[in-house]
């Protein structure tokens, strides 16, 4: 199965530079599932000034703000976001290390 990303919230400002609800900042979760076994990550990162390239909220879709937040981590750090929960799952699957007790 895929990585699923989705964003959690979008943090905006109500009016910056002559527009408005303008997102600056959005909080992503990253999950993956593998039959009994799941690992995911959650994080937020900051969005450049749009410029240009603004799209009104009510126009923003969820693939959207996906987009803009993977250009925003990079493509190293989606890989390694990507990687860390494949990592996740493996230790889940085939535990390497344990914690308890003995009585």
């Amino acid at each position: 199965m895929a990585h699923t990303w989705t964003i959690s919230a979008m943090d905006y400002e109500v009016s910056s530079g002559g527009k408005t609800n303008v997102v600056t900042q959005l909080h992503w979760r990253c999950s993956k599932t593998d039959g009994d076994h799941t690992g995911g990550s959650y994080g937020c990162v900051g969005l450049a000034a749009p410029g240009d390239s603004f799209v009104e909220w009510a126009d923003i879709t969820e693939a959207t703000a996906v987009g803009w937040a993977k250009a925003a981590l990079g493509n190293d750090a989606v890989a390694a976001t990507e990687s860390a929960i494949d990592a996740q799952i493996a230790e889940l699957a085939t535990p390497t290390t344990g914690t308890g007790v003995s009585w």
